[in-house]
C-alpha cells in the first residue's frame, strides 16, 4: 500500500491531527517523502468531499469547504437530539476517568467511541486535551451548567472514584 493511503488510513481512523514527527516515526520515512506522500494526498482527495489540512507541524483531515452548509444542517440536528444513553455513558467515562484517550473509552464500552465523542464535543460538553497524547476532558461549561466550580464536588464523587478504584484492583488480581 503507498504511504499517502496508510496515512489517510490513520487520519481517518484517528478523527484528529497528527504531528508529522509521529507519522515519519510511525511510517519510518523521513520528512521529504512524507511532504511527498502529503502532496500526492492532498491531490488525490482534491475535488471530494475531504481536504487535507496541514500546518508546519500537523496533518489532518478535514470536510471540503463546499460541503459546510451540509455539515452545518447536520451539526445542528445533532444539537436537537438527545445524547442517549450512549452519549450519557461516554460522558461519564470522561467526566469520572478524564483525561482520558479515546481507546481507553472504547476499552471501557467495548465498542468504538469515536462518533459519540464528536458528538459531545459539537455539544461543548468535553474537549481535547494539549497533551502529548490526545485525551479528552469534560468542560468549563459543562461544569457552569451542572453549577459546580469542579468534577470532584460531583454528589458521591468520592464514594464512586473508590468503588471504581475498588473495581479495578479486582480486575486486575482476577487476570494475574
Amino acid at each position: 500500500m503507498k504511504l499517502g493511503k496508510k496515512i489517510e488510513a490513520v487520519l481517518f481512523y484517528r478523527a484528529a491531527p497528527i504531528k508529522k514527527t509521529a507519522l515519519c516515526k510511525l511510517f519510518e520515512v523521513n520528512s521529504e517523502a512524507l511532504e511527498s506522500s502529503l502532496l500526492e494526498l492532498e491531490n488525490k482527495l482534491s475535488g471530494g468531499g475531504t481536504v487535507l489540512i496541514t500546518n508546519d507541524t500537523e496533518v489532518g483531515l478535514g470536510t471540503a469547504p463546499e460541503a459546510d452548509e451540509i455539515i452545518e444542517n447536520i451539526r445542528k440536528d445533532d444539537l436537537k437530539r438527545d445524547i442517549g444513553k450512549a452519549g450519557a455513558e461516554t460522558l461519564a467515562i470522561v467526566v469520572y476517568r478524564g483525561p482520558i484517550t479515546r481507546a481507553e473509552v472504547d476499552r471501557i464500552r467495548g465498542v468504538n467511541s469515536s462518533y459519540i465523542i464528536r458528538n459531545l464535543q459539537v455539544r461543548g460538553l468535553v474537549e481535547r486535551t494539549s497533551d502529548k497524547q490526545i485525551k479528552f476532558q469534560i468542560t468549563t461549561e459543562l461544569l457552569r451548567h451542572l453549577g459546580i466550580s469542579n468534577k470532584t464536588e460531583l454528589t458521591d464523587f468520592e464514594k464512586i472514584m473508590n468503588a471504581l478504584e475498588n473495581y479495578e484492583r479486582q480486575q486486575q488480581t482476577e487476570t494475574v
